[in-house]
């Protein structure tokens, strides 16, 4: 590898791992999500050109938010635009600001990054619109990442993206948290949107990775600082309780080459029991709090009954297919249910599964999810029906979008195929 290709890949890590920090302190001096992200691009693009002959900076998160910084100051300078913004930012820059040696603040990044969710979360934007912002500035996936995930075009995505970031200009959205009585208006937003930001850490919907623990991990660690805001509210700590338990496992589910290992496979001893310790004191805190388990408080239940059993085989299935169903009636969803369909088969046998799942195929809500076709491969690969086996898992292989799993997928194939 080449020193060019060398940075390029150092400039790619620094960005999948900083780019949210780095967009969110920008946002918070500039005023303006889509501004921010512009700026950063543009720092991206000086570091690709720069670095090469100069060096990789010490501080190379510090490098490229300063970076930005001088940006926004150089465009305010060219439309002679000297406010009290551009006089407090030239300040900051002209008082020790060194890009190669500036200390980072965590705790100041954690809560500029909390500030983006909750002005990407703002309710002067649809659904759609704050889901694929947040997923695409904070989160970092790519517009055909998200449009993977929601089985979407990635156009509309897209037009989604450049739509949120006009209304939010066009609104003048403060970049700040917003006053503790706006919280449970936008709450359910923001904790809908950390779990898809950890869910595509957890397993990555595409790309050559199986995992991105980095991205999960950031997560997680906005979730504890929320729930350090509200510690009032049952979900928070649920959403906490199910990001530690499934965290629990990150050093276990791949190879040293990256390739994974599914949960029946998995060396125990190399879960993290620290976060387990946790996750079961965050679901206790919920469950302190005398409102009930909601939607992630069910979800912690289920991954506490994974990470406190000692072998594969000690799992209480029948526990985790009960607090599925009342999943279901709390939140119906086709992925529920084809989770629900897995407990089922592991308590009450392949064949009951099979119906549910079955009933999923015929109902089309699923269609192109990959999952579904591996979930019927597996259910009749265990009922001895390996032709009907292979042709599911050969469909889940054409479907899936990361590399790993369908690798996974192919060696199932072949276990079908040496089973004939």
């Amino acid at each position: 590898m080449d020193d060019a290709e060398a940075v390029s890949r150092r400039v790619a890590a620094v960005w999948r791992i900083e780019s949210a920090r780095i967009v969110a302190t920008l946002a918070r001096y500039v005023g303006d999500v889509g501004l921010a992200e512009d700026l950063a691009q543009e720092a991206l693009v000086d570091a690709l050109r720069q670095w090469p002959a100069q060096g990789v900076p010490a501080n190379p998160g510090a490098w490229l938010t300063a970076v930005g910084k001088r940006t926004a100051i150089d465009a305010w300078r060219r439309r002679e635009r000297l406010d009290h913004r551009y006089a407090a930012i030239a300040h900051d820059l002209e008082n020790g600001l060194d890009p190669d040696a500036a200390p980072w603040d965590p705790d100041t990044i954690d809560d500029d990054v909390l500030r983006l969710i909750f002005i990407s979360c703002h309710p002067v934007l649809a659904r759609e619109q704050h889901v694929a912002l947040t997923l695409r500035v904070v989160g970092g996936l790519t517009s055909e990442e998200i449009a993977r995930a929601f089985l979407v075009p990635t156009a509309t995505v897209q037009q989604r993206i450049v739509r949120a970031k006009k209304t939010l200009s066009a609104a003048r959205v403060p970049f700040e948290v917003p006053e503790r009585a706006e919280f449970p208006e936008r709450l359910s937003s923001v904790l809908g949107v950390l779990y898809l930001i950890f869910n595509e850490g957890y397993a990555a919907s595409a790309g050559e990775e199986w995992m991105r623990p980095e991205l999960a991990l950031e997560a997680l660690r906005l979730a504890r600082s929320l729930a350090s805001l509200v510690p009032r509210e049952p979900e928070v700590h649920g959403i906490v309780a199910l990001f530690e338990f499934q965290a629990s496992r990150f050093g276990a589910r791949t190879t040293p080459a990256g390739e994974p290992i599914l949960l029946p496979d998995q060396d125990r001893s190399r879960w993290d029991h620290t976060l387990i310790t946790r996750g079961s004191a965050a679901l206790a805190r919920q469950d302190a709090l005398g409102r009930g388990r909601g939607y992630y408080g069910l979800q912690a239940a289920i991954a506490q009954c994974h990470a406190t059993a000692l072998r594969a085989e000690d799992t209480d299935w029948e526990r985790i297919s009960v607090l599925y169903e009342a999943l279901g009636r709390l939140a119906p969803s086709p992925v529920v249910e084809l989770n629900r369909a897995v407990a089922v088969s592991m308590s009450e046998g392949p064949a009951t599964a099979l119906r549910i799942v079955d009933g999923l195929v015929a109902s089309g809500a699923l269609a192109g999810y990959h999952v579904l076709p591996s979930v019927r491969g597996e259910l009749l690969h265990r009922l001895g029906r390996t032709e009907e086996a292979r042709s599911e898992f050969v469909a889940a292989a054409r479907l899936a979008g990361n590399d790993r799993e369908r690798a996974v997928l192919r060696r199932k194939i072949d276990d079908v195929d040496a089973a004939s």
